[in-house]
């Protein structure tokens, strides 16, 4: 089947994960898959578009200010050594126990994300001492109150799951920046695709050393995802943050349900 309908409908998924920050490294893998590609190649393909997508998206974000670049760098280190580790004993945990509870944890997350937010920020600042991080914005308008015993064992844990079952992990990261850290929903999405890109470029840089990466397919497809990462970005910097939230919690159940039919079928 010609490649470049299948580079539409890679952009049209990347539209839609770009704008809640998902990532959607695994729809697309289900889509290269389907197409009839070899597993192998689907996954390096996947992570090639999934980086291209995100950084075109961060492009966008970060051009209007909407790229948390602390709390990115923050996330970034812990979610690098527990993906990496998580993907280094992926052999020594069942895979299916870790999708299925991947897959309610999606499904509770999406459910959070459908509630509104308490606007307790003030209380949260004005508590001191070392688990207690206060990071201003990139705008200097507000400052995000993180909990860091809270925080860094979340991140641990979830960038460790993530890792071994080969996502990008925006799934946890949007819902810990916005209810945890307060993080506006704009923002978070922004963070989460600078985040998805570092992801993705180390991920498919392992695939590329194995021989896993065709640029006769990724080419074509990735320039799809570049464009859908630019439509995604610049509709979500327009989109209300209510209206964000919705499509997240859509596009996390999704997720769950997919990730919950790979186990059974």
């Amino acid at each position: 089947m010609n490649i470049w309908i299948l580079a539409f409908i890679i952009l049209a998924i990347a539209v839609f994960m770009t704008m809640t920050g998902h990532g959607g490294g695994n729809f697309f893998v289900i889509a290269l898959v389907f197409w009839g590609f070899d597993m192998h190649i689907a996954a390096a393909t996947g992570q090639f578009i999934l980086f291209t997508s995100a950084i075109f998206a961060m492009l966008v974000f970060g051009r209007k200010k909407f790229v948390e670049w602390r709390i990115a760098v923050f996330v970034g280190v812990l979610i690098g050594i527990s993906a990496f580790s998580g993907g280094f004993f992926s052999d020594y945990i069942p895979g299916d126990s870790l999708k299925l509870i991947l897959a309610g944890f999606l499904f509770f997350i999406a459910l959070f994300m459908m509630k509104p937010v308490k606007k307790n920020v003030q209380s949260q600042l004005s508590k001191k001492g070392w688990i207690h991080w206060h990071i201003q914005s990139v705008d200097k308008t507000r400052t995000y109150p993180v909990n860091l015993l809270f925080v860094i064992p979340i991140i641990l844990l979830f960038g460790f799951i993530a890792g071994m079952v080969g996502i990008s992990g925006g799934s946890f990261i949007v819902p810990l920046l916005v209810l945890s850290c307060h993080v506006p929903m704009r923002n978070a999405v922004g963070t989460a695709s600078l985040l998805v890109a570092v992801s993705a470029i180390t991920g498919f840089m392992g695939h590329a050393v194995s021989g896993h990466f065709d640029y006769r397919i990724a080419i074509p497809v990735a320039i799809g995802g570049a464009i859908g990462g630019l439509i995604g970005g610049s509709i979500a910097i327009k989109t209300k943050p209510a209206m964000l939230k919705i499509l997240f919690a859509i596009t996390t159940l999704v997720a769950a349900i997919i990730m919950a039919f790979k186990v059974f079928y």
